[in-house]
């Protein structure tokens, strides 16, 4: 199995462009796998330095529906007309970033809604032998507090966004699991109470954002969450890496606690699970 990132939030791989964004590139089962795009097409541009030819992607996930995960997908599909698509059928709805002072969008370009080779997913789904994709991770434990500025625009008005537009990959190899998320906005945790409620077991890797990161100041309560997740995360035998929307400060105290079970990659750098 092969991880590649393609584009994170900060400088990586010699040479390779970072944005607010995150994507994937993977090799497993037979298959060619984009695990989300980015924010914009210089994923594209990252994969031409990694020596990586994404016309032959046969397979691409879309975690949710926010444009740092699908702002590249109309590029990509420009020049891979081939790949489907899987995108659960709830993130096509309209997604801001809403307080009391800005109200932004921050969902996917709806143009996306017109691709022929997307799949619109409701429930979990079998793509192929190996390769899963799971969602509704409804807890609410320990749930990263920047959610509650997250919302849905429906004909009433703003709701709270409930993530249920989310979806998880999960790729299984030579007798080992390893899932993806995107952001993990239902909360790490609760993503693998849901994870074991199908497995019976926690993955062996997982790799995500968490989420953690703020644009103002941390408040002890966020400290406070940052730190009993990696508690809880310390308690398992699973290794994580992670980075984009975790931040580098909270990342900084998840090491603390966790130790080397836990990694941050950096835009075009290439997870390795050989020895794992």
């Amino acid at each position: 199995m092969r991880i590649q990132n393609l584009i994170e939030n900060t400088e990586g791989a010699a040479g390779c462009l970072c944005e607010h964004g995150l994507s994937f590139y993977i090799e497993a089962g037979g298959r060619k796998i984009l695990a989300d795009t980015g924010a914009s097409g210089a994923f594209l541009t990252n994969a031409e330095k990694l020596g990586i030819d994404l016309s032959q992607v046969d397979t691409v996930i879309v975690s949710h529906g926010h444009y740092d995960h699908a702002g590249g997908l109309l590029a990509f599909a420009e020049r891979n007309r081939g790949a489907r698509i899987w995108i659960n059928r709830l993130a096509a709805e309209p997604y801001y970033h809403k307080n009391n002072t800005m109200e932004r969008y921050i969902g996917m370009d709806p143009r996306i809604k017109a691709l022929p080779q997307v799949e619109w997913v409701e429930g979990d789904r079998t793509i192929d032998q190996g390769i899963f994709l799971f969602g509704k991770a409804l807890g609410r434990r320990l749930w990263p507090g920047g959610n509650r500025e997250l919302m849905r625009k429906t004909g009433e008005g703003f709701l709270q966004d409930d993530f249920l537009h989310e979806q998880y990959l999960v790729l299984e190899e030579r007798g080992k699991r390893v899932l993806i998320s995107g952001c993990a906005h239902n909360g790490i945790l609760n993503i693998l109470d849901r994870y074991r409620e199908i497995y019976g077991e926690e993955p062996d890797v997982v790799i995500s954002g968490f989420h953690m990161s703020r644009k103002s100041d941390y408040s002890q309560a966020d400290y406070a969450l940052i730190r009993d997740t990696a508690r809880e995360l310390q308690k398992l035998r699973t290794r994580f890496f992670t980075g984009h929307c975790t931040g580098e400060l909270p990342y900084q105290i998840l090491r603390e606690i966790m130790g080397e079970q836990i990694a941050y990659v950096h835009s075009g750098e290439e997870i390795l699970l050989e020895d794992m």
